[in-house]
């Protein structure tokens, strides 16, 4: 979505800025298997930072969505080419002055965080935003419902969102499955080697039965969580916005 889409930040001029919600998609540019974009975190985040936008509107108040930060810390992946990473402590960084900066004209910045990678950096940045009595807080594209058991890059559901999303990125003739095994059990070779040293593609699932349809319902199912945490929800550890009645 460009800057003229409806709730962009980038389409106003700074007398009708307002104070609003603002919204900012993180994601990445790191691969994510043979078939899907290097931006497909970032892509995710964007639309779901848009959907949320629009929520707000229509309950009555203002949102924007920024431009992307679209490269985050995506170390893990640096063997694949395509791969960008600027590393935790630099995101955190750009996280933080970026909340100093937008809190000087509004009340209220949420970053939607399309990459697992990103939390390190988002839980760092965001309660030193809030101890210096700023309005911040993050939020995860999660998944609801239907995640098969090993499903975490590239699988099941980044592709049957994708798919919903913008299919003409996928590149279905190449479709295959990736490590299945549980995250778990994968971790510690992950740690010593990254994804390359569990999955030579890159996928850590099996994308093989995604569809259109299935990323339908899992886009619905995570933008309806995203909503109800921006919503109601508390900011909890690490600055991440929760269920009121989670610990």
């Amino acid at each position: 979505m460009g800057h003229d889409a409806p709730g962009a930040l980038g389409g106003r001029t700074w007398p009708s800025a307002g104070r609003p919600v603002l919204l900012v998609p993180v994601g990445s540019i790191e691969q994510h298997g043979p078939h899907l974009p290097l931006d497909t975190d970032t892509a995710i985040a964007v639309a779901v930072a848009h959907d949320l936008a629009g929520r707000m509107r229509e309950d009555g108040g203002d949102a924007v969505v920024t431009p992307p930060i679209a490269i985050g810390a995506s170390g893990e992946h640096q063997s694949f080419p395509g791969t960008l990473s600027i590393g935790s402590e630099a995101l955190s960084a750009v996280l933080l002055e970026l909340c100093r900066s937008a809190t000087q004209w509004l009340d209220r910045i949420v970053f939607v965080n399309g990459h697992g990678g990103n939390v390190e950096a988002l839980s760092a940045a965001v309660p030193r935003a809030r101890s210096e009595a700023r309005d911040a807080a993050w939020v995860p594209c999660a998944p609801v419902g239907e995640v098969p058991a090993g499903d975490a890059h590239a699988g099941f559901v980044e592709t049957a969102i994708m798919l919903h999303l913008d299919p003409r990125r996928v590149r279905v003739d190449r479709i295959e499955p990736g490590a299945t095994a549980p995250l778990a059990e994968l971790m510690p070779a992950m740690r010593a080697g990254g994804v390359a040293a569990v999955s030579p593609n890159g996928i850590l699932g099996d994308p093989t039965g995604a569809t259109a349809e299935a990323g339908e319902r899992l886009f619905s199912g995570m933008c309806e969580r995203a909503w109800a945490l921006v919503r109601e929800g508390r900011v909890g550890s690490g600055g991440r916005l929760v269920a009121v009645a989670a610990g």
